[in-house]
C-alpha cells in the first residue's frame, strides 16, 4: 500500500501486496519489497535492494545498492518463525550490507537505532541490537546476539563473537577480533582485542567536561591498573559513582556482561 502520490517507485521494482510505503519514499530500480515490509517517510532506496520478512524501516533512511534486509538468518535452528527486524530513523546503510531477522532463541528481533552508518559489506546477524550514532566501517561482521551501545565506532575488517556486549563510546581498531565484552569509553584493538586506554577525543567531541573525563580515567584505572578482581572493582566503582554518576555506566555494564570483559 502506497500512502501518498509523492512516493516514487521505479517501474522495474517489485512491491508485494501488503507492503506499506509511506510519504515521499523513493524506491530506485530493481528493488524487491516483501509483503510484510513497512518503509517510513522520506526513506531512499538506491537500487537492487531486497527487503524481506517482517521488517520495519523508519523515516529518512538511505539504503544503497545491493543491501539485503530482513532475510532469513543463518542460524541452523531457525525454522521459519515469524521473527523480524526493526530499523530506526536517519540511518545510512551502504552497499552490500546484510541485516538478518531475529530468532525465537533471542528476543525475535534484530534492532537498529537511529543515526547509524553501516559502511560497505557490514554484516549484522540475527538478534543483534545496535544503539544510536554508531559507525561500523567496511567489512565489520557481527555474530548473532551482539549488542552495541550508542556512540560506538568499529574499525574495518573487525569480527565480533556472538553474544558479545560493546559499551557506549567505545572505539575498536580495524582488523580486530572481539571475543569478550568491552566496557564503555574504552579503546580496544587486536586479535583477541585488548584495552588500549580511553576514547578521550571522542568524549571531548561529545561535550564531556574535564571533571567527568577525569572520573572516567579513574574508573579505567580501577578496572585495568589496580590488580583488583572484578568483584573488587565493582566495590571501588560504586564508591566513585557517589560523586560522579557517570561511573554508573561502568557498573550497569558489568551487571549486563555475560562473557567477561577484555583485560
Amino acid at each position: 500500500m502506497v500512502n501518498n502520490s509523492s512516493t516514487i517507485i521505479h517501474p522495474s521494482s517489485i512491491i508485494e501486496n501488503g507492503a506499506i510505503i509511506h510519504d515521499n519514499v523513493h524506491i530506485g530500480p530493481f528493488c524487491f519489497i516483501g509483503a510484510q515490509v513497512e518503509i517510513g517517510a522520506r526513506t531512499l532506496l538506491k537500487s537492487h535492494i531486497v527487503i524481506n520478512g517482517i521488517t520495519y524501516i523508519g523515516e529518512d533512511n538511505k539504503i544503497y545498492q545491493f543491501a539485503s534486509l530482513g532475510e532469513i538468518n543463518q542460524d541452523l535452528k531457525y525454522a521459519k518463525e515469524p521473527t523480524r527486524i526493526e530499523i530506526g530513523h536517519y540511518n545510512q546503510i551502504r552497499e552490500n550490507v546484510t541485516i538478518h531477522r531475529g530468532t525465537i532463541q533471542g528476543k525475535q528481533v534484530t534492532k537498529i537505532g537511529n543515526n547509524n552508518l553501516f559502511m560497505i559489506n557490514v554484516h549484522i546477524a540475527h538478534d543483534c541490537v545496535i544503539g544510536d550514532h554508531c559507525v561500523l566501517a567496511n567489512n565489520v561482521t557481527l555474530g548473532g546476539h551482539v549488542r552495541i551501545d550508542s556512540h560506538t565506532i568499529i574499525g574495518g575488517m573487525t569480527a565480533i563473537h556472538q553474544f558479545c556486549l560493546i559499551g557506549a563510546h567505545v572505539m575498536i581498531g580495524g582488523c580486530s577480533g572481539v571475543t569478550q565484552d568491552i566496557p564503555p569509553f574504552i579503546i580496544a584493538q587486536g586479535n583477541h582485542a585488548t584495552p588500549f586506554g580511553l576514547n578521550i577525543e571522542g568524549l571531548k567531541r561529545r561535550g564531556f567536561n574535564r571533571a567527568t573525563i577525569h572520573a572516567i580515567r579513574d574508573a579505567y584505572k580501577i578496572l585495568y591498573r589496580s590488580n583488583k578482581t572484578i568483584e573488587g572493582a565493582k566495590i571501588a566503582l560504586k564508591r566513585l559513582a557517589v560523586e560522579h554518576p557517570i561511573i554508573n555506566e561502568f557498573i550497569e555494564f558489568l551487571k549486563r556482561s555475560q562473557r567477561g570483559i577484555i583485560r
